[in-house]
């Protein structure tokens, strides 16, 4: 079989390589792959500034957000031979913490966990690929072109699932959410906050292409003013913060309305300064009992949700946010970012 690989921390070493076709194990399922998404840490990876590559090997078959349709499923497993699933990506260490002991593995506090195309762990990244049953969900058939959209799904779904527990401080109705960054987390943090009955706007740089148009489509409001401006006149309840970017942060931390949560999803790139008034930032956050939180990954329960989420979601719209499809004898140009991107997936077919 073809599969996506890379030397972890060797730039430029991203290739197809063939492979022995995998033979499940005891309680594996064995799909076969339809779609890999592709996003920053994918680019990261094959750019040598991340990733490890399994113990005693050279090479790490790339990918974390997958989709594919099972070939063989072992008897008495709650999957079938066609059924479309997603494999999660990371599993607790083997230690293990007192939060992986517990299932909560996204919380892993020792960092010794592994994650599939990431750390320590083959990905999704080729032909046919397998994955215990305990850490495979099962996708709505009708989810067949955009169930490669989970696994960023279940990222947001823990980011709100996080705000609830914070806002569950005291009494907590929230009505207005922004969201910084129309890329697939920021839209798809939209979906929820949508889906949630929220009046949710949308804050990106761009004035036209896809981005404000899927906004629009999701029954949004789209802004590309500045965080500030905007902020100021929404005195959101909730931010969800998905660029990443110092200013943005520091501005969405600033324009919450009273009780307000920010919760950051978008990882930063180190080495960049700006100037904060610190205090100021302080004030607020204490005299309005606002909260800053942090969310990354996600949990059984998150894909889970993430699941429901996208099956009740308008197919159409969801296709909105997949940009460009390429197969994978193509990969490379999945790899180079276009102007006019949301997400953009490798197919197997």
């Amino acid at each position: 079989m073809r599969a996506l690989t890379v030397v972890p921390q060797n730039a430029d070493t991203a290739a197809l390589t063939e492979l022995p076709d995998p033979t499940p194990h005891h309680g594996e399922l064995l799909v076969k792959g339809i779609a890999l998404g592709i996003c920053g840490t994918d680019k990261e990876i094959v750019q040598g500034r991340y990733g490890w590559a399994p113990p005693g090997r050279d090479r790490l078959v790339l990918g974390h957000e997958s989709l594919g349709r099972v070939r063989h499923a072992p008897a008495g497993a709650d999957f079938a031979d066609g059924d479309l699933v997603v494999g999660v990506v990371r599993r607790p260490d083997p230690v293990p913490c007192g939060a992986c002991a517990r299932g909560e593995f996204d919380m892993c506090r020792n960092g010794r966990y592994t994650e599939r195309g990431i750390k320590e762990r083959d990905g999704y990244g080729s032909e046919l690929w397998t994955v215990e049953t305990g850490y495979a969900v099962k996708l709505d058939p009708k989810l067949a072109r955009v169930g490669v959209l989970m696994e960023p799904t279940s990222v947001v779904a823990k980011a709100w699932e996080q705000v609830d527990r914070v806002g569950a401080r005291s009494w907590y109705e929230p009505r207005t959410a922004l969201v910084t960054g129309a890329g697939p987390i920021g839209l798809l943090a939209a979906l929820l906050g949508v889906q949630r009955g929220l009046d949710v706007h949308v804050l990106d740089l761009a004035d036209d292409g896809p981005k404000p148009a899927a906004v629009a489509a999701l029954g949004a409001t789209y802004h590309s003013q500045p965080v500030t401006e905007v902020a100021d006149k929404l005195q959101p309840d909730v931010v969800i913060e998905a660029t990443g970017v110092g200013r943005v942060v520091v501005d969405a931390m600033n324009g919450t309305g009273a009780y307000g949560i920010v919760c950051l999803t978008g990882v930063s790139s180190g080495g960049r300064t700006i100037p904060v008034d610190a205090g100021a930032t302080n004030r607020a956050l204490v005299l309005e009992n606002d909260v800053v939180i942090g969310s990354v990954n996600a949990n059984l329960r998150h894909y889970a949700a993430a699941a429901d989420a996208l099956a009740a979601a308008d197919p159409d719209w969801l296709e909105l946010l997949v940009t460009r499809r390429v197969p994978l004898s193509r990969f490379a140009e999945a790899l180079s970012a276009r102007p006019d991107d949301i997400k953009v997936v490798v197919t197997f077919d």
